[in-house]
């Protein structure tokens, strides 16, 4: 039995069946199967390369069996789409190997007429590949595209028609690139070049990034677990894009911040270095599990002055009325500006989705923007490039709020930029999407 394919077939099942994130169920089956380096390597190279293929894996699919996909039993269809995925993309896999696991998994998850149905599903894809041909031609180009891109039809035709033909196929080659790890440097205890010298001895590869003077780029790294000078508290898994928020709310030392939609508390505590772990922050959620990763990562970072608390952010306001210097909405989004991070979420959205989000994202702001002193800062921020949920939100509030003026946050980043709310696209600016925008409340208010 090929152990590393075992642990990919059941992590896809998790994944599929019961909802898991992948990037969860990848770490907690990976620790249970105990695994060398290589194997743990390619586990999550078919992981997340068959994940991220998802609809289109099951188009390949349909294209060599005869019976509606759901009367294939779960774990006999991730072994199918393992197999496929290996025959249409890995070409370091040879089909004899990608066949021959396929069967003996199939012989432990099913019984002898299963296993030469996985046999000859197999074997026939690799004979006559040409039925798994995307289409082509007028008409088709869209369709095209999301197969050959691995992303959902309805998707690629929004960006089509906000961005064009080409801009679109840009968009998701970036999706499909590999996602570095990066980390900000915790200048409460060290700063960037002292971090830099501590993951080179730590066997890593690393470069500064050039976004954020707090940011490093890992190029090479093993496991997160025994990456010493992250669990000794010198740095914070964090994006690139994200390290940007805290600079656009420019926090003070001594002062009261306020942010509504902390966890995982990257951003949170980023501000504390900021204000070098003198004053108050107030890090909300709605989740009691999360607003424990806050604290652990305070913890670890040797950051005191964050408070964490159960909180609805839609509540803030009424529960800190014109309290705070500062006010953090990191709104909850549609995410489509970090697909390429998380492979399995550009699978997991959809159109209603994205046309619901807004009345939530409106209702934050409200209550959030209660909670500014006069004279304060909110800051608006998302992971998403979907308009509705970002400049709309934004304009809307201004025009019914007339005491709370737009600041030019491109002035704030560490690399200034000229909007005075900022856009960052993945397929024009080469990181995570995001938006970023400020506003101050005046005195008088």
């Amino acid at each position: 039995m090929d152990k590393a394919r075992d642990t990919a077939v059941k992590i896809m099942n998790e994944v599929h069946e019961n909802g898991a994130y992948a990037n969860v169920a990848l770490t907690r089956q990976l620790r249970k199967a105990e695994l060398d380096d290589t194997d743990r390597r390619f586990v999550t190279e078919l992981v997340y390369g068959a994940v991220k293929a998802g609809d289109t894996l099951d188009w390949i699919l349909r294209r060599y069996v005869n019976r509606p996909l759901k009367k294939i039993p779960p774990m006999i269809r991730e072994i199918l789409r393992l197999g496929l995925y290996q025959i249409f993309y890995l070409d370091k896999v040879p089909d004899s190997a990608a066949c021959n696991t396929a069967v003996d998994l199939a012989k432990k998850y099913s019984h002898p007429g299963t296993v030469k149905f996985v046999n000859a599903v197999l074997r026939t894809a690799v004979r006559e590949p040409e039925r798994a041909k995307f289409p082509e031609g007028k008409g088709h180009a869209t369709e095209g595209l999301a197969l050959a891109s691995q992303h959902p039809q309805w998707l690629v035709k929004r960006w089509v028609k906000a961005f064009g033909f080409e801009e679109t196929q840009s968009l998701c080659d970036f999706n499909n690139g590999q996602a570095l790890l990066s980390v900000r440097a915790n200048t409460l205890r060290a700063d960037r070049d002292t971090l830099l010298a501590a993951l080179k001895e730590a066997g890593t590869e690393a470069e500064p990034s050039k976004w954020t003077p707090e940011g490093v780029i890992i190029t090479a790294h093993g496991s997160l677990d025994r990456l010493q000078p992250l669990q000794d508290g010198l740095c914070q898994v964090q994006d690139e894009s994200s390290m940007l928020v805290a600079h656009v709310v420019d926090p003070q030392p001594g002062e009261f911040v306020i942010d509504c939609c902390s966890a995982p508390g990257g951003k949170t505590t980023h501000l504390a270095a900021l204000m070098q772990d003198k004053g108050r922050i107030l890090a909300g959620d709605i989740y009691e599990h999360k607003i424990d990763r806050i604290q652990e990562n305070a913890d670890r970072l040797g950051i005191s002055i964050i408070e964490t608390q159960l909180l609805d952010a839609r509540e803030v306001g009424q529960s800190y009325p014109a309290q705070a210097d500062r006010v953090l909405v990191d709104a909850p989004c549609s995410g489509l500006g970090v697909l390429r991070r998380k492979p399995d979420a550009r699978w997991n959205k959809s159109e209603a989705e994205i046309s619901e989000l807004p009345a939530l994202q409106h209702a934050i702001i409200e209550s959030a923007a209660a909670a500014v002193k006069p004279g304060g800062v909110l800051v608006y921020s998302t992971c998403t490039i979907e308009p509705a949920e970002n400049q709309a939100i934004v304009e809307a509030f201004l025009a019914k709020h007339p005491q709370f003026q737009l600041e030019p946050a491109g002035d704030y980043l560490p690399v200034k930029r000229p909007e005075a709310m900022v856009q960052l696209y993945p397929q024009r600016d080469g990181t995570d999407g995001f938006f970023i925008a400020r506003m101050r409340r005046s005195l008088e208010a």
